[in-house]
């Protein structure tokens, strides 16, 4: 209000100077000098007068609040124990009313009770149900990618109906310090699998988190997303080639979230050594290693970013891929860029999402007795539009290349190429009954074997239960 009177002034001042037309003695300038200074004043009056009665007014409410906070520490423990102490209050009433009726009377206060603290201990759980039906032009069961050894989870989905990978999972806040998660994978014919069992803590301070147990790596984008958050129903080609899908282990994790206006996350894992493109524990149980750097910021007030760069190093002591054996290191770095639109910053009605990765990996030991040396690389970009509720379409596109000098004693191995290089395009439409439910037909022309393949699923997707928001 002051800097109102001022700029008031100042503006009154300069359309006087400014203005020639209004030219006036010294006496009329005398004369608005001091409305101005009289003004001035008045406002400074009702200032003063406003910041006594707020004054006021908060003392009178501490006052009552006081109050009411000694009546009820004196009432409460009367009520509680079931005594007297209320009776003169009673007394006193007796002798300026007639006795109220039983009609009138008040009903006895309930007995106090303890609060139960049963509920405060139930974990939620919640359950993913897929299942699909495909029709895959190939035999599944024989497809490959020349040039590259794969892991166990690599394969396409199988031909006709099936119930697909679904997901049970239990978290709960172990107490002040630590939540708890555990997620459990239902595939197939019952194959029942721990997928993520882990402890993390709440109150570090700093930034700092800390988690421990068997749980997804932080690398990449899409590598800690679980497979119904994926924009398609299967893992672009480079993960299935050089993650075998998702990379996961038993090991630790330390993040730090910078206290920056954008943001800035760094994080290091450290972990058995167990999981593809590792195996067989090497390093005595601590043989891969992860680091990464994600960051990201608003655009605008319609767009946003995040962008990351991640190393993996994995160690394998005769890893067995479907009978090739291979003891070595695997480097691998991933770039990630993510982009996200949606008109006026609301994404219920329409947005978009743009994302590509790029791998980069180098493998040294030897593979089935033969010592082998050489880079790997590969990418894929995707686009996702919503274009009105409920609808979305996407693309994608996907690539993997092997540069290995190839030794005359692995020709015809299955890190022989033939010259091939794999690639594989898809697109997908998807209708969504609501947050819970999902329908999707994804259509895949897959170059990644020497034959092309067409790959068609119908997918459905269900949740049940609390499900936590999945990150940007």
């Amino acid at each position: 209000m002051r800097k109102s009177v001022h700029l008031g002034a100042a503006a009154a001042s300069l359309m006087l100077a400014a203005t020639p037309a209004l030219a006036a003695s010294d006496e009329d300038l005398g004369a608005i000098r001091a409305e101005i200074k009289q003004m001035r004043q008045d406002y400074q009056h009702k200032i003063d007068d406003l910041e006594k009665r707020l004054r006021a007014a908060e003392v009178e409410a501490k006052s009552a609040k006081a109050a009411a906070a000694a009546v009820s520490a004196k009432q409460s423990p009367a009520l509680a124990s079931g005594t007297t102490s209320v009776q003169p209050a009673r007394v006193v009433l007796a002798a300026s009313a007639p006795p109220p009726s039983s009609a009138d009377a008040p009903p006895p206060p309930a007995p106090a009770r303890a609060p139960s603290t049963a509920a405060l201990f139930n974990p939620s759980i919640s359950v993913i149900l897929n299942g699909s039906v495909s029709s895959i032009e190939h035999d599944p069961d024989l497809a490959r990618v020349p040039g590259f050894a794969l892991g166990d989870e690599a394969g396409l989905p199988a031909r006709g109906f099936s119930l697909g990978e679904s997901e049970v999972a239990i978290s709960a806040s172990v107490d002040p310090e630590l939540t708890a998660n555990l997620i459990v994978s239902i595939e197939g014919e019952d194959e029942i699998a721990v997928e993520e069992a882990y402890i993390q803590t709440t109150a570090l301070g700093d930034g700092f988190t800390v988690r421990g147990g068997r749980f997804f790596s932080g690398i990449g984008y899409l590598n800690e997303k679980h497979a119904h958050a994926w924009d398609f129903e299967d893992a672009p080609l480079p993960y299935r080639v050089f993650l075998g899908n998702q990379y996961g282990d038993d090991g630790v994790r330390v993040k730090w979230l910078a206290p920056t206006d954008f943001f800035l996350e760094f994080g290091a894992e450290w972990f058995r050594g167990d999981a593809f493109p590792a195996g067989n524990a090497d390093d005595n149980g601590m043989g891969s290693i992860a680091a990464y750097v994600h960051s990201g910021s608003d655009i605008d007030d319609e767009s946003s970013f995040l962008a990351g760069l991640s190393y993996l190093r994995t160690k394998a002591d005769d890893r067995d891929t479907g009978g090739d054996i291979f003891s070595g290191t695997d480097d691998l770095a991933i770039a990630s860029l993510v982009y996200k639109w949606a008109p006026g910053g609301n994404p219920v009605q329409t947005n978009l999402v743009l994302n590509g990765e790029y791998f980069f990996g180098h493998e040294e030991g030897t593979f089935n007795g033969v010592p082998v040396n050489y880079d790997r690389s590969g990418f894929y970009v995707q686009g996702a539009y919503q274009f009105m509720p409920r609808w979305r379409v996407a693309l994608r596109y996907a690539e993997v290349d092997n540069d290995l000098n190839l030794p005359l004693a692995l020709v015809g191995s299955t890190l022989d190429d033939f010259g091939h290089t794999p690639q594989a395009t898809s697109a997908m439409l998807e209708y969504d009954t609501s947050e819970f439910g999902r329908f999707r037909l994804q259509y895949t022309y897959d170059q990644s074997d020497l034959a092309a393949n067409n790959e068609v699923v119908f997918q459905y997707t269900t949740a049940i239960g609390p499900h936590g928001a999945h990150s940007f």
